[in-house]
């Protein structure tokens, strides 16, 4: 029994830190996540896109609205984890309304396609949710040669979003949401090094794409005054996604450990 206490006494400041840890990041996303809906609504009969709604939020999102009885087109940049996560949805949730289509949007030909032949699959669309995104990329450059951030939070989106406005405005009462990010309040936009090719840094270069997030969102919204299309931005907070993988820190043994406690934490 001494053995035993001995043992216990050596461990326990390891996990007393690990505790502590715990509870800080606990309250980092209590206080970062905001308010929650918990409004139960009908979508039946509404149409919807989610950009990257195979993983992460985008795949929380095309749940939730297949369950509430809402057609959905996930936009996906992998036609195979696509494929894969739709199987999985409409088995879960019982709607066989959900479909994913191939949209790469650091490929502005991929986004026009998708455009095109969802207009041609259907005429009405009441909700577009652009949630896909890129964070800490190394400096690459989208197909037509823009900053990866810049090009595919921001740049692949507002073309999306545009292809896309006269069915919004033809399906009115409809809603454009943007996910943005906090981060936008520490960005700049370098109008003489858009492309950060004098300079890099990934964090510098994801708080310049949200920013432009939350110019365009602002703006668009003026434009649609009066059309009954309605265009919001939102912060999602803290949530275990895979938008942090190219961190060093979250490549830890630790770091995926935090993550699958946080998630016992919420299924619980």
């Amino acid at each position: 029994m001494e053995i035993v206490i001995r043992f216990l006494q050596s461990i326990a400041p390891v996990f007393l830190a690990h505790g502590i840890v715990g509870i800080i990041a606990f309250c980092v996303r209590l206080y970062m996540q905001g308010g929650k809906f918990r409004k139960q609504t009908d979508e039946t009969g509404k149409v919807a896109i989610v950009t990257g709604g195979n993983t992460g939020l985008g795949r929380e999102t095309v749940l939730e609205l297949a369950r509430r009885g809402a057609t959905v087109y996930m936009a996906c940049r992998s036609k195979e984890k696509g494929e894969r996560a739709r199987r999985e949805i409409v088995k879960v949730t019982g709607n066989p309304n959900v479909f994913s289509r191939e949209c790469d949007l650091s490929s502005l030909e991929s986004i026009r396609n998708f455009a095109e032949n969802f207009k041609k699959e259907q005429r009405e669309l009441h909700i577009l949710i652009n949630n896909a995104g890129v964070f800490w990329e190394p400096h690459r450059l989208t197909k037509e040669g823009f900053e990866m951030h810049l090009g595919v939070n921001h740049i692949g989106h507002f073309l999306l979003t545009n292809l896309l406005l006269d069915v919004l405005k033809s399906s009115a009462p409809s809603r454009v949401v943007v996910v943005a990010s906090r981060a936008h309040g520490r960005g700049q936009i370098k109008v003489d090094d858009i492309n950060s090719s004098d300079s890099y840094d990934e964090g510098v270069a994801y708080c310049q794409s949200k920013l432009a997030n939350i110019l365009f969102t602002r703006e668009l919204a003026k434009r649609l005054e009066g059309t009954r299309v309605t265009v919001n931005a939102l912060n999602p907070g803290i949530a275990d996604t895979e938008i942090a993988r190219n961190m060093i820190f979250f490549q830890t043994k630790f770091a995926h450990l935090k993550a699958a406690s946080l998630v016992r934490d919420e299924v619980t």
